[in-house]
């Protein structure tokens, strides 16, 4: 039994920026299994990709990494044209990976199951039940918002969005994919909508505004601490996932889950690539914010 199994996608991504042209690992099961790697949980990551790729699955499994790889006929591949100012990202999807199957998972048990997926079709609703009757369903929500037409991508919003989050514990999403999903621009009102429909912890991610955890009716503010400097926050949404169901799986409080996701968050964004620190890292970041406020007082 696994205390956190992660199920996505790894992707090959190519970002082309005014100054180079650059191939990476990607996704949101890269994101949080580099990040939760050197958390005290027993964890591992079902991906699937095709043979090609398996290099990055070997990379992982030497980092400790417990990986079951299903075989793909492609690997995701992610294509990111970025303007000069980095603001305007054009996004391309070049191939896609099969999508998961009840099958492919019925082997693994975990008392929480957190899902990335990447496009629409990655992960059907009836393998969403078919988890959640075997443990916690946690979901980062941005794949189902993503529609793939002749390699562009496209917004939409999620068909079976009420039947599939009645299955959802735990659901993150960042402002944007709130109001896609509910129609209100409103935090509260987003939140307390996703909470009708079945999710019973709501975590939505602000950016540099922090974040806010919807639970039993109460809503917990979560700082964002101040990074040194900003260099990549690509996989911040996933290293904040990573830190807060680690908290959470160990008995730990929305608000004392949502602080430690955060500070993980920060220290992501000062590096470019995955996060590298370990739990001592984010609770000295804690704790120097603490002493910070209490100066200042």
């Amino acid at each position: 039994m696994y205390d956190i199994c992660c199920v996505g996608h790894i992707t090959l991504d190519k970002v082309v920026t005014t100054k180079s042209v650059v191939h990476m690992a990607g996704g949101t099961s890269f994101y949080f299994s580099n990040a939760i790697r050197h958390m005290d949980v027993k964890y591992r990551l079902v991906t699937a990709l095709a043979e090609s790729e398996m290099g990055t699955v070997a990379e992982l499994r030497e980092k400790g990494i417990e990986v079951d790889a299903l075989p793909s006929k492609h690997t995701v591949y992610f294509e990111n044209i970025y303007s000069e100012n980095q603001d305007h990202r054009t996004q391309r999807v070049l191939q896609k990976a099969d999508p998961f199957t009840i099958a492919a998972l019925s082997h693994t048990e975990a008392r929480i199951f957190h899902l990335g997926p990447l496009l629409a079709d990655d992960i059907p609703v009836e393998l969403i039940r078919s988890l959640a009757s075997r443990g916690k369903v946690a979901l980062d929500v941005q794949g189902y918002l993503r529609k793939v037409e002749d390699h562009n991508v496209f917004a939409i919003d999620w068909p079976a969005k009420q039947e599939a989050l009645q299955y959802i514990h735990t659901l993150k999403a960042n402002e944007h994919e709130m109001e896609v999903l509910t129609g209100h621009k409103d935090v509260r009102t987003g939140a307390m909508t996703l909470a009708e429909w079945g999710v019973k912890e709501v975590v939505i991610t602000l950016g540099s505004m922090g974040s806010v955890i919807y639970a039993d009716g109460v809503f917990h503010r979560i700082p964002a601490y101040v990074p040194t400097m900003v260099i990549d926050a690509t996989g911040c949404g996933d290293t904040y996932m990573a830190g807060y169901l680690y908290q959470r799986s160990k008995g730990a409080s929305f608000q004392q889950a949502g602080e430690f996701a955060a500070a993980m968050a920060t220290l992501k964004i000062e590096s470019s690539g995955p996060f590298t620190g370990v739990k001592q890292d984010v609770l000295d970041l804690l704790a120097a914010s603490r002493e910070k406020i209490f100066a200042e007082l």
